[in-house]
């Protein structure tokens, strides 16, 4: 770095050869800039380009740091993350599931990556595009056979993108056919999108409450269906990780108020292979490609939320299929004459498709079937396991997830949603527990009609000594617990500040650099914690 400022300087020292020593002293000084700490003043030749104006004043207090300095600051940083090539996710394909590799390098081929998104839609483009083309065709396809429905849209972003979409499709429907309907049934375990994304399309939300096995009160769901119901939203199996087999007779007697079934593919990981929602009697589906299909979802996306519809509905699916022309060739059909309209630009977010594209098939039809099976088997292994430590929400077995409860003195742990003052610690605590256990803790508080609840999905990628670890890690903390309910309200203890005030660092975060707090030589006690945040301050000492 240094020769190449030496450079600089010397060519701006050849250029005002014969002019004064005061003019030449303006040339670029490296040396200068480094003894001073802050940037050097820019060569006369900015002036010429950018003009007087838009020249600083003074110079710009910029940090000159040593490239090793920043490297180590970045990767220390990066060592206290957790992520799922380190540590175990039992919040699983909510958010995150372990994903191959290879899609990962796939998907970075510069053939791929460097392909102008503009170029399937010249007129001229779609032969310099057709492998990609091909991709998107052959996945909108299969995706259609695993749902069993008639057509797929690849262009909604996200799973809620995807849903909302879909809801959109379920008004037209009804425009369409003169009906004059004005609310959409939601079970009150769903996803919050699920109310979110009816309301958005203009319906009102009318709830169905659970019963005590843990699915619809399909008695209240009778009393609520009405003429006025344009569309039930179910997701399957629910988020209580409960299959109704009564989902049959839930879309016949939808079906008799002329109602679309809209079915929720955030928990198709159960079903992949074995279940096609089309047989079931669902109309409409969403699926999440960085839930079910192999691309990863952390850290807020990218995702991609395919949505299919069947027989009758195509005519409103958003932007333009995938096609073969008379001569076999791929190119993007025309826009279907009732369609809602685009939904996303290009194809969607391509590199998420891409993705789930190879994983489907490298797994194939068995290797997806295998998904689901291990991943519901892996489900209730760990409820077998923790059954007589934990409330379990729902009777019978789990299907791919399953929902604990810390200890209560009453008798169900999710029959409403007001915090039982018995209760032995919190969600939150075992969630800080497991921290210091190398294990990301499990999503909690959701469901939301389960007290302290704390939702445990752990995949099919997981081998049975993780499970077993983080049984143990589980069992541990209920053993705590029943000691002294208050055992676990300290933890975490090996974070760099232990238990924040999260409301707090959330509004008022700490992102400053600062080498003394990350310096490799300070011993544990001698870490420097921001004070507000200083653990002194959110546990005081009695």
């Amino acid at each position: 770095m240094e020769l190449i400022f030496e450079k600089s300087a010397e060519k701006s020292a050849e250029k005002s050869e014969g002019k004064s020593e005061e003019k030449a002293s303006d040339s670029f000084s490296f040396h200068k800039s480094v003894k001073s700490g802050k940037a050097a003043r820019p060569v006369k030749s900015d002036k010429n380009l950018l003009g007087e104006k838009h020249l600083r004043k003074t110079p710009a207090e910029l940090p000159l740091l040593a490239e090793g300095t920043v490297v180590r600051h970045y990767t220390r940083l990066s060592e206290k993350n957790f992520c799922i090539d380190k540590n175990f996710y039992p919040l699983g394909s909510c958010t995150m599931k372990y994903n191959p590799a290879l899609n990962e390098k796939i998907a970075a081929d510069k053939r791929f990556r460097d392909m102008h998104p503009m170029l399937g839609l010249l007129k001229s483009g779609a032969k310099y595009a057709a492998g990609s083309l091909k991709i998107l065709f052959e996945l909108q396809n299969t995706l259609s056979e695993i749902t069993g429905m008639a057509a797929t849209t690849l262009q909604p972003l996200a799973g809620a993108h995807g849903e909302f979409s879909g809801l959109l499709i379920a008004k037209a429907y009804h425009k369409n056919k003169g009906n004059n309907k004005n609310h959409i049934i939601v079970p009150d375990e769903s996803h919050g999108t699920n109310p979110a994304s009816a309301a958005r399309a203009g319906y009102k939300v009318v709830t169905v409450p659970t019963d005590k096995s843990g699915r619809m009160d399909i008695e209240i769901f009778r009393k609520r269906l009405s003429e006025e119901t344009a569309a039930v939203i179910l997701t399957s199996p629910n988020t209580l990780g409960v299959f109704d087999p009564r989902i049959k007779e839930i879309c016949r007697m939808a079906r008799e108020k002329d109602a679309l079934m809209y079915y929720d593919g955030a928990n198709m990981n159960a079903l992949v292979g074995r279940v096609k929602p089309k047989d079931a009697g669902f109309d409409i589906a969403h699926l999440n490609l960085h839930k079910t299909f192999g691309a990863p979802h952390g850290g807020g996306g990218p995702g991609s939320g395919p949505l299919s519809v069947r027989a009758g509905l195509e005519k409103f699916l958003p932007g333009r299929q995938v096609a073969k022309d008379t001569n076999g060739n791929y190119c993007f059909a025309k826009k279907a004459q009732n369609s809602i309209g685009e939904r996303g630009p290009f194809y969607g977010n391509f590199s998420v498709l891409l993705k789930s594209y190879i994983y489907i098939k490298l797994l194939g039809i068995d290797g997806l079937k295998d998904v689901s099976e291990k991943a519901v088997l892996n489900a209730n292994y760990i409820r077998a396991k923790l059954k007589d430590y934990y409330d379990v929400a729902g009777d019978g077995l789990s299907m791919h997830e399953c929902v604990f409860s810390p200890k209560s003195s009453s008798k169900s742990s999710f029959e409403n949603s007001v915090k039982d003052k018995n209760m032995r610690g919190t969600a939150m605590d075992i969630a800080k527990f497991l921290i210091d256990k190398d294990i990301h803790p499990p999503t909690v508080y959701f469901p939301l009609i389960v007290k302290e609840a704390i939702m445990t999905e752990p995949t099919e990628t997981e081998s049975l000594s993780t499970l077993d670890y983080f049984i143990d890690a589980m069992i541990k903390a209920a053993d705590m617990l029943k000691k002294d309910p208050h055992s676990l309200g300290k933890y975490p203890f090996k974070t760099e500040l232990g238990r924040l005030d999260e409301v707090e660092a959330a509004r008022n975060p700490d992102v400053n650099f600062c080498p003394k707090k990350s310096c490799p030589e300070k011993s544990s006690s001698e870490k420097s914690y921001p004070k507000k945040f200083s653990p002194k301050k959110i546990y005081p000492e009695k």
